[in-house]
């Protein structure tokens, strides 16, 4: 399957810039969100604050400072990295918007969700799943290979 994703697709570097925002938007949150919340309860909806429109605890926040440095370190390394994290958060950000809505109204909500948080989750997931389908990096024979992969009839 892989092989299939376009490489040197001409909007790389779009996609790239729009990951580039959601890691920035990921590692502001979480710095924000750790400086407000420091000293509040760890987990759960206690010491739970809303900062950036989002309502957050020290637990949320340290886990999207984290997946802030990740998702804009790999887009500003680029290469195939970009690929690969941007795949993976993808997937992981979709992953924890499900499950974050399975667990919204319950006690087993420890990183103090909302629907707003849900919401932005999705979102940064679709963003970078998006690119991830758009920015794999290859040589000019590589590319073309692929485009005559993707464009020669197939047999049964």
């Amino acid at each position: 399957m892989a092989a299939h994703f376009p490489i040197n697709h001409h909007l790389r570097p779009l996609y790239r810039l729009l990951c580039v925002v959601a890691g920035l938007y990921m590692l502001v949150f979480g710095v924000v969100g750790f400086v407000q919340t420091s000293g509040n309860q760890f987990t759960g909806m206690d010491g739970a604050e809303w900062v950036l429109g989002l309502r957050t605890n020290p637990a949320f926040s340290l886990l999207s400072l984290a997946a802030g440095v990740v998702v804009l370190g790999a887009n500003l390394v680029g290469r195939n990295l970009a690929h690969y994290v941007n795949q993976l958060a993808g997937i992981v950000l979709t992953v924890v918007g499900m499950a974050s809505l399975a667990l919204l109204q319950t006690e087993a909500n420890i990183f103090a969700f909302s629907m707003v948080n849900v919401i932005v989750t999705f979102i940064l997931g679709g963003i970078t799943g998006t690119a991830s389908l758009y920015d794999r990096v290859g040589s000019a024979s590589a590319a073309d290979a692929e485009e005559h992969l993707r464009h020669s009839p197939r047999t049964a």
